[in-house]
């Protein structure tokens, strides 16, 4: 298959969409398909370049206005029909809904070539925590639009296939998210790292890691850790990641250790230092954090949504809420912030839960699924 990804972020861009499509792009390249990746042009990526069993191109683009650390991409519908004519690729895949994802859909149909598309972010539920809350239907009538025009739209999970149909998308499919259960694993939990947090042994340590942006919730995650220190003062808590909040929370809570971006190998030994993952976000359309810190080891309190209602049981192995109730969240993280046994049960549990979930058995999925539309297109 030659396969055209057109995507506004990808790594080093830290983020989940980036991380998962720059896994797709690496394993589809090393199953033997001719992967070429058309992303905003940036400084810190090879441009232009032949990586890890895919091709990238850059394409125009400039920094998203208040996050200069992502962009987007520019309309590139002139560019993309050349390119395409000259070399027709078998299917496209639309990875984001802004100016240079659309362009991409409308070049895909006039030249009558099969395009789908990924669904990843919320960007219609973010319109609130950025201020522009009048604009939320229009945002979900650009998305709706976008992802139509589409075969397929790809999702996260079940459950927000269920969403997006009740909110009028056609064509909904899924694609998961993958763990790299050899990167996280409790095997690289590091004493060393503990006592540099000033944690001893019997300290619990509850991370959190993530984009530090408004639409994460962190004035519940906040009283949650303050909850947590109430009940059990030995409690230690580290924030990794960064984002426009970072410098405005570090002032508010200088009792946390905020690390900032940390490379994911160093982000690998940090789950499995701590003790405890509170999520509490209801933007996510997954939230690979969640399963990277299971993967990890780590006893997980999340509001049941997304990656925790597909992989949590109550009780089993991990701990979740109803959505609506964030006192019940502060109540379950506090229980894990005061029960070792509870603690040492989930973590195991989870593990075992998350192993599998590999990013080999999630893209032999996907693969299958775009061979298949190739070939139903063919035939049409």
């Amino acid at each position: 298959m030659k396969l055209t990804i057109v995507t506004e972020t990808f790594p080093p861009e830290i983020n989940g969409v980036a991380m998962t499509f720059g896994h797709i792009a690496r394993e589809l390249g090393r199953r033997g398909h001719h992967v070429t990746v058309c992303h905003p042009r940036r400084d810190d990526l090879s441009n232009g370049a032949a990586q890890g069993g895919f091709h990238t191109v850059p394409m125009p683009g400039l920094p998203i206005p208040g996050y200069p650390l992502l962009r987007f991409g520019l309309p590139a519908g002139g560019t993309l029909r050349r390119r395409w004519r000259a070399d027709r690729p078998d299917l496209v895949h639309v990875v984001t809904e802004g100016p240079l994802g659309s362009s991409a859909v409308s070049a895909a149909r006039t030249l009558g070539l099969p395009v789908t598309s990924s669904f990843h972010t919320n960007f219609h539920a973010y319109t609130k925590h950025y201020g522009f809350a009048p604009l939320q239907h229009a945002a979900l009538g650009w998305l709706r639009r976008v992802h139509n025009r589409t075969l397929r739209t790809f999702a996260p999970t079940t459950e927000l296939c269920a969403e997006l149909t009740a909110l009028g998308f056609t064509g909904l499919g899924l694609l998961s998210r993958g763990v790299d259960i050899e990167q996280f694993t409790p095997l690289k939990r590091s004493p060393a790292l503990r006592t540099a947090w000033g944690a001893a042994t019997a300290d619990p340590v509850v991370l959190h890691a993530g984009r530090m942006a408004a639409e994460k919730n962190y004035p519940l995650i906040f009283r949650t850790f303050a909850a947590m220190r109430a009940a059990n003062p030995r409690c230690r808590f580290v924030m990794v990641g960064d984002g426009p909040l970072r410098s405005k929370l570090s002032r508010a809570h200088p009792d946390c250790l905020f690390t900032g971006f940390i490379p994911r190998e160093e982000l690998a030994r940090h789950y499995a230092s701590a003790d405890i993952y509170v999520h509490a976000s209801l933007t996510e359309t997954f939230g690979n954090v969640l399963t990277e810190a299971m993967a990890s080891g780590l006893a997980v309190a999340s509001f049941d949504y997304a990656a925790a209602r597909q992989f949590i049981r109550d009780g089993e192995n991990g701990l979740v809420v109803p959505s609506d109730q964030p006192s019940a969240l502060i109540a379950a993280a506090v229980r894990l912030a005061t029960d070792t046994d509870l603690r040492t049960r989930l973590a195991g549990a989870a593990r075992v839960t998350i192993e599998p979930q590999s990013w080999a058995n999630v893209i032999a999925r996907f693969e299958a699924d775009l061979l298949g539309i190739v070939a139903a297109h063919r035939l049409s």
